[in-house]
């Protein structure tokens, strides 16, 4: 199924976007092809957000994902009970880590260093080329996720910003630029979730239909 062109008919108004979720869904699709993971980073309901997003990639969102046969095996092999139990419940996941959720670090870094570089430090350590780093911003000028941003062109990783507004700085330093055609913050937010919900159906679908 296509679900880009499913969430264009159920939101004409994102049909001025289609072309670069659909750049969007190309560049996660390759990475995860690739081994790669997807790094998310955003601030207030776009950190809660990237909080969704990740939860739809590392498990089930609408489709069954068994794992290998081979992995559950491994797992029998280890302990036939817990192999047993864990081959009913585990399912397929897509690597994907919120930026948004390190207390340890998130306060060190007010403490010790700059609260503005919290995520940008963590695709320092995090990221290598085969990544993605999903920048989310309603105004596209948040500078926590531009200085990650360009840490994590500059570390070689594909990059996604979804934005709204006129897509701000954002919009002019990532490879795919989603603006969403809104101005009002909660407006803006109001699109984004349909759209990365269609993006990760799409990813689910390539990878576990």
């Amino acid at each position: 199924m296509d679900h880009i062109k499913d969430l264009i008919e159920r939101y004409p108004t994102l049909s001025s976007c289609e072309t670069d979720i659909r750049a969007a869904y190309t560049i996660l699709e390759k990475s995860f092809a690739e081994g790669g993971k997807l790094l998310i980073a955003g601030n207030g309901g776009s950190a809660a957000d990237s909080d969704h997003i990740s939860g739809e990639l590392l498990k089930s969102f609408v489709l069954k994902r068994t794992p290998e046969q081979a992995f559950l095996k491994k797992l029998a092999e280890i302990d036939s009970e817990t192999g047993v139990y864990l081959a009913d419940k585990l399912q397929g996941s897509l690597p994907a880590i919120p930026l948004t959720t390190h207390t340890a670090l998130m306060t060190a870094s007010l403490n010790d260093v700059d609260g503005n570089v919290l995520f940008a430090q963590q695709v320092m350590g995090y990221g290598k080329q085969e990544d993605v780093f999903l920048g989310i911003s309603t105004s596209g000028n948040s500078k926590d996720v531009i200085y990650a941003m360009v840490v994590a062109k500059a570390k070689g990783l594909k990059t996604i910003a979804l934005t709204g507004k006129d897509g701000g700085k954002l919009k002019h330093i990532a490879d795919a630029s989603i603006v969403v055609p809104q101005t009002e913050t909660y407006k803006i937010q109001e699109l984004h979730l349909p759209v990365y919900h269609a993006l990760c159906l799409q990813i689910e679908e390539r990878f576990f239909k």
